[in-house]
C-alpha cells in the first residue's frame, strides 16, 4: 500500500524535554559533547555512537552513511573503515567531513565538520585486534563498495580467509583497512523545543579558540 503525501505531512513529534542556554553550556565544545554523550548513554539511547559520516564523493555529490564513533579524544573522534571502500576513497580525494549523532530519546542532535586524516598504524592494530574474530575475518573477505555477483560469493571469500588464517592468534589487520580520524572546526548542538523553535548552540574555530554564538532555528 503506498504511503500517501498527506500522512507524511501529518507526522508530529512534540519537542518539549529540555532545553539549551548559553550559559549552561561549556566553553570547550569537546567537553560538551562528552556531557551530552554521558547523558545519551544513561538514557540508554541506541547506539549512541551511531553517527552520519558525509563526504563528498567523486561526482562532486556529497555521500553520507552511519558507521560507528569508536574513540573520541581532547581534539577529535575515531572510525574505522576499509580505506578502499567509498568513503575511504572519498576522503583520500577531499579530507573535509561531517558526522551528525541524532539522539531521539533526547531530542537531540550534534552536527560536527572537520578534516580527517589516518589514524597512526598502531591505534588501527590496537582497535583491529580488540573486534571480534568474524568481523576480523569479514575485514579480509569483503572488498567493501565494490560490486560482486552474489552473496555466495562474500561467503565464499570469508571460507577462504577462515582457511588461511585456521587458529591463528591473531589474525593480523590488512593494510587497507584502519581508522580515521576527524579534527573538528565546527560544532553544533541542537535541543529540540516547543513550536519548532529549538536550541541551536554553534562552536567555531578561530585559531586556536573556540567562539560560540546562538542561531536561529
Amino acid at each position: 500500500m503506498a504511503i500517501e503525501q498527506k500522512d507524511i505531512a501529518a507526522i508530529r513529534e512534540d519537542y518539549s524535554k529540555d532545553s539549551l542556554q548559553e550559559k549552561d553550556v561549556d566553553e570547550n565544545p569537546f567537553r560538551q559533547f562528552g556531557l551530552w554523550f554521558e547523558q545519551a548513554l544513561r538514557a540508554e539511547v541506541i547506539e549512541p555512537n551511531a553517527m552520519t559520516l558525509s563526504t563528498i564523493n567523486q561526482a562532486g555529490f556529497p555521500s553520507s552513511r552511519v558507521v560507528l564513533l569508536k574513540d573520541i579524544k581532547s581534539d577529535g573522534f575515531s572510525f574505522f573503515t576499509n580505506y578502499n571502500s567509498q568513503k575511504g576513497q572519498d576522503l583520500k580525494a577531499n579530507n573535509k567531513a561531517s558526522l551528525l549523532f541524532f539522539w531521539p530519546e533526547l531530542q537531540r542532535q550534534v552536527r560536527i565538520e572537520g578534516f580527517v586524516q589516518r589514524l597512526a598504524e598502531e591505534d588501527s592494530d590496537e582497535y583491529y585486534a580488540s573486534r571480534p574474530r568474524g568481523s576480523q575475518i569479514g575485514a579480509w573477505a569483503s572488498p567493501q563498495s565494490q560490486i560482486i555477483r552474489d552473496r555466495a560469493f562474500l561467503e565464499k571469500e570469508v571460507q577462504v580467509y577462515e582457511e588461511r588464517f585456521g587458529q591463528q592468534e591473531p589474525v593480523p589487520r590488512p593494510d587497507f583497512w584502519g581508522g580515521f580520524f576527524l579534527l573538528p572546526v565546527r560544532f553544533e548542538f541542537w535541543q529540540g523545543r516547543n513550536s519548532r523553535l529549538h536550541d541551536r548552540i554553534v562552536y567555531q574555530k578561530k585559531d586556536t579558540k573556540w567562539e560560540t554564538n546562538r542561531l536561529a532555528p
